[in-house]
């Protein structure tokens, strides 16, 4: 059948625009209300590290759809980082990107002086370009501050708010006519450079790239840009070794060009601030100071976040445990409708114990999951995440950490695949390497179930009394692994990943009143990746894990009928044979089979341990219906009658979890983002021998103590 005319015709090409900032001015809180995309959002630097792309939807002449970048942001194009250097190859387009046909450049209103930097090296590069003035409402900034600028840059300015969403009409109007004129717009704005600059920047304009140059102003802006970025032992990738040199040769005569550079431009900046009537907010200001008096005291501050981070967690169990047990109660009555609709047989058994069981177990944790992500969240939105990367800044600088770390193992809390890949806001490759190696310790969501259950049976709620005990230990736990991390990154930088260590230069962003909404679809996207693991890999490793601990049946003749298939005792399946084969190994930590046979099901995901357990017991318990794991364990006795999870064998068990490299994914990404299989092996080499080694000593100090 042959096509209509219409349906022959081919959609229009769409034309890509690349949105551009600092951290922290609201440029992924416009991404998403001009894609409709739920990108993350945070109120400290290092949040976007991957590229993501939308598209906005135009009306009028401009049929074409607009393909949205939204850029890591960056306070300049000198980049030093992996993220700052796809900022500059989004703007710039070499390596086949291709050049973006406009740019929407994010300015803070009230962050004017700080934000006017990028945009002029932007200018210089002569691309059409909007800029959309951002959280004008925070800021004390006057109204007619938009057309001032407008008039001062000579490019369209926009007021927008990030937050509500205002303005964003009024930008995609600004943003369709500047991708419809012919030609690129010429500012008015210039930075007056000395002739010495230039005359080096026209020096190194010969060594350029033929597919990076353009007009004489674009070329001179990227020989400005060589000048300030190129250095001896920078990561730059496919840069021409002529440029490499021609660099070298202007930088050899001895002139401090970066701060020349610096100099001049902010000469213009102050200039066009004095011309625009810029007032910075005072009022603001005054109260950021007075509460960062105490925030950032050293040690004011450092109670302050300790007892926060002890609210927080004792909420998690205090909050949750309704939620907890009501959870239980259903999988419990799911379990029971099972047994009771099916005929007793491998069938129902692996439906009951294996799937809802098993995976049951580990779903119930679900709700202080979501509350742990609700907090930091909030926490995180409110700016006040940014405090404590500058107190920790210090610990971690004198043990050869980089301060912006703290980002990628804050993310760690959450999970160690996403940490690792927010490394890459990390400048050098030795800082990236060496944050790899200690984020895994973070106490990432994963040991959460684990954390929780062996706390919950062992230290009941109950029993704490006013003392919230519970909280604390969890807190414990935390702490224990941000030391740890601490630690191992004064020994590794000391021997495997030597090299100087680098100050921090970090924003403080102002207070904000948390949003709940975005909070509240980052828990969401946390929920379905956690209930997308629970019926995937959880699933499939709980299933094998049923079927070890189920097999082989005994047979034996109970009727005239033929064979009856019988339970084989625990310990003589093919999982108890497993754990029984790996408790002389494990036993000196305080572990028994059945405990070495849920650390084996474990290397899945950590959260397996705990479906591993409820399949253990079970399997082995004599009821139809099992009371919540967590009672079983309560219940569970050694030979002498005494608890077989006392307390020394529980916090033995929470510090091997907590230190053991128990996630193969982790492990591949490192691969990834290494590109060589030595780190993973370090990385999984050095957290299992930690974790014996701690596991070992607690249990063996605790039982000598009498605990």
């Amino acid at each position: 059948m042959n096509a209509s005319p219409a349906a022959m015709e081919r959609a229009p090409s769409p034309r890509r625009a690349v949105l551009l900032g600092n951290p922290n001015v609201g440029k992924t809180s416009l991404f998403n209300h001009l894609t409709g995309l739920r990108a993350r959002v945070g109120n400290y630097p290092g949040v976007t590290v991957e590229r993501r792309v939308g598209t906005i939807r135009t009306k009028g002449s401009l049929h074409a759809p607009i393909e949205l970048v939204d850029a890591p942001g960056t306070y300049s194009l000198s980049a030093r980082s992996e993220e700052e250097q796809l900022t500059f190859h989004e703007v710039v387009g070499p390596e086949g990107l291709g050049r973006p046909d406009a740019l929407v450049v994010v300015l803070d209103a009230g962050q004017l002086a700080r934000c006017l930097y990028l945009l002029v090296s932007l200018l210089e590069l002569r691309v059409p370009l909007v800029v959309a003035l951002n959280m004008a409402d925070e800021s004390d900034a006057a109204t007619d501050l938009p057309a001032r600028l407008s008039f001062e840059l000579g490019v369209p300015v926009v007021s927008t708010n990030g937050r509500t969403g205002e303005g964003l009409d009024q930008l995609v109007s600004a943003l369709v006519e500047v991708l419809e004129s012919a030609r690129a717009p010429t500012p008015r704005f210039q930075v007056a450079y000395d002739s010495t600059l230039r005359r080096d920047a026209d020096r190194v304009a010969d060594a350029l790239p033929n597919d990076w140059k353009g007009s004489v102003e674009r070329t001179r802006a990227l020989a400005l840009w060589a000048l300030g970025t190129l250095e001896p032992d920078d990561e730059w990738t496919n840069v021409p070794a002529g440029l490499r040199s021609r660099v070298a040769e202007v930088r050899a005569e001895g002139r401090d060009i970066d701060l020349e550079l610096a100099e001049a431009r902010y000469a213009a900046i102050e200039r066009l601030l004095v011309e625009v009537g810029d007032r910075p907010p005072l009022t603001r200001i005054q109260a950021t100071e007075r509460v960062d008096r105490i925030l950032l005291h050293p040690l004011w501050g450092f109670l302050v976040f300790v007892l926060t981070m002890c609210v927080v967690f004792q909420a998690l169990f205090a909050w949750a445990d309704p939620a907890i047990g009501a959870i239980e109660w259903v999988v419990s009555a799911v379990q029971g409708l099972v047994t009771d609709m099916l005929p007793p047989g491998v069938l129902r058994d692996l439906l009951s114990a294996g799937v809802v069981g098993g995976v049951g177990n580990v779903i119930v944790f679900l709700p202080q999951i979501l509350l742990l992500f609700l907090f930091i969240g909030l926490l995180e939105d409110s700016g006040y995440m940014a405090r404590v990367a500058y107190l920790v800044d210090r610990i971690m600088r004198s043990l050869g950490l980089h301060g912006r770390a703290f980002v990628p193992m804050l993310s760690g809390f959450a999970c160690a695949v996403p940490a690792i890949l927010a490394t890459r806001t990390l400048e050098r490759r030795r800082d990236r390497i060496l944050t790899m190696m200690v984020v895994p310790l973070m106490t990432c969501s994963a040991r959460l179930p684990v954390y929780s259950l062996i706390i919950a049976a062992i230290f009941p709620l109950e029993s704490s009394g006013p003392f919230p005990l519970q909280g604390f230990l969890l807190l414990f736990m935390y702490l224990l692994s941000v030391v740890t991390g601490l630690l191992a990154a004064w020994v590794l930088g000391r021997t495997l990943v030597r090299g100087r260590s680098v100050p921090l230069l970090l924003e403080l962003p102002p207070y904000r009143a948390p949003r709940l909404a975005p909070t509240l679809v980052m828990m969401k996207e946390r929920a379905l990746e956690f209930l997308r693991e629970a019926g995937s890999v959880i699933l499939i490793a709980t299933v094998l894990l049923w079927g070890l601990l189920y097999f082989p049946r005994s047979t034996e003749t109970a009727s005239p009928s033929g064979p009856t298939s019988v339970q084989t005792p625990l310990e003589d399946t093919y999982g108890g044979r497993l754990g029984k084969a790996l408790e002389p190994v494990v036993e000196p930590l305080g572990f028994d089979w059945k405990i070495a046979t849920g650390i084996i099901g474990a290397f899945a995901a950590r959260e397996v341990f705990v479906s591993t357990m409820a399949l253990v017991y079970q399997v082995e318990g004599d009821d139809e219906n099992s009371a919540p794991l967590r009672e079983r364990i309560k219940s569970e006795r050694n030979a002498d009658g005494s608890p077989r999870f006392s307390p020394a064998v529980g916090l033995s068990l929470m510090v091997f979890f907590a230190f053991a490299c128990q996630c193969m994914s982790t492990l591949a990404v490192v691969r990834r983002e290494t590109q060589s299989w030595r780190w993973p092996a370090v990385l999984f080499t050095y957290m299992t021998t930690l974790a014996y080694a701690a596991s070992f000593l607690v249990f063996q100090v605790g039982r000598a103590l009498g605990f």
